[in-house]
């Protein structure tokens, strides 16, 4: 049994005293129970929401938790290796500031967690279907059943690893820190999978989810998909292997459809974004329009490259 822990929480424009509260909660049971050692820190990444930073400074005052206030933006990975530097203990556990905990063993179960260097725990949905029907982030969450199923998730240990709830020894991740040049939204998470797998750092996944109930507005996550595929994009070679939307996009190039793609894409986008934005979204309109968006990036680098040749 592990005998301490650093929780360590990242929040951009989010409240999360509540949730400090309840992780405060549990890790006193275990103190009491088994004499865990444990300290919590939330650390604000520039938040523009003068709000939810005045309300989460309620958080010194709780015993064994700091909030750290960040006065600019670093980025998903910055903030994350930041906290792993101020963390004491040879133990973290990384929580998205937006997730709730529904199990009264979630500490314990992590604390009795032993025999891997990083053990992730998934999440799950919680939300009336009624009243999120016409949600593109619920819908599409809903339909990825291996976020809440650790024998799904262990046959694919590094592809289904996300940073969102998961227990690392501190040294492995001051070794493997995330890659600090993802400022953009996305994948960040899917590049540290592939590095642990890299240097053989063993993932075991667990059930023990948090869970997901804060959903983005339609129009607010489509442009955080966006701003994803763009950082796919940007960091194709890295991620090659680890998104099936490169690799879509590589077959789509081979046969030689990709002016086909980036022509669908721009004759459909606004047609496209209009249904997701909309009240009737599908999945697999979703993935469509990823896939063509990926696809016109890639059409307008050749682009690029081409009238780059023709000047020289």
């Amino acid at each position: 049994m592990q005998k301490e822990l650093s929780i360590l929480l990242p929040s951009y424009n989010n409240v999360c005293d509540e949730l400090v509260k309840t992780l405060q909660h549990q890790c006193e049971e275990c103190e009491a129970s088994c004499g865990l050692r444990y300290e919590i820190i939330v650390a604000d990444d520039g938040s523009t929401d003068t709000s939810s930073v005045e309300q989460n400074k309620i958080i010194n005052t709780i015993p064994h938790c700091r909030y750290i206030i960040r006065e600019r933006n670093e980025g998903r990975a910055a903030i994350r290796n930041f906290l792993a530097r101020q963390a004491r203990y040879d133990r973290l556990l990384f929580i998205d500031s937006d997730l709730m905990v529904r199990h009264c063993g979630y500490i314990r179960r992590y604390i009795e967690s032993s025999g891997s260097d990083v053990v992730y725990g998934g999440y799950v949905i919680h939300c009336d279907l009624g009243s999120m029907s016409s949600n593109l982030r619920f819908i599409y969450d809903s339909s990825n059943t291996r976020n809440g199923n650790a024998t799904e998730r262990n046959k694919k240990p590094y592809s289904d690893f996300h940073t969102s709830n998961f227990v690392i020894n501190r040294n492995v991740m001051l070794r493997f820190p995330l890659d600090e040049r993802f400022r953009r939204y996305g994948y960040e998470d899917v590049l540290l999978g592939k590095t642990l797998k890299e240097n053989r750092i063993s993932i075991r996944h667990i059930d023990n989810p948090l869970s997901f109930e804060n959903f983005d507005s339609n129009h607010a996550f489509v442009a955080k998909t966006e701003e994803g595929i763009q950082t796919l994009h940007d960091f194709e070679d890295e991620l090659r292997g680890y998104s099936s939307v490169i690799a879509a996009g590589e077959k789509i190039k081979r046969l030689g459809l990709l002016p086909m793609a980036d022509m669908a894409y721009r004759q459909f986008v606004h047609k496209i974004k209009r249904k997701l934005t909309g009240n009737e979204p599908t999945v697999f309109l979703f993935n469509m329009y990823k896939l063509l968006l990926f696809c016109h990036l890639k059409a307008e680098d050749i682009q690029k490259d081409n009238n780059k040749y023709q000047t020289q």
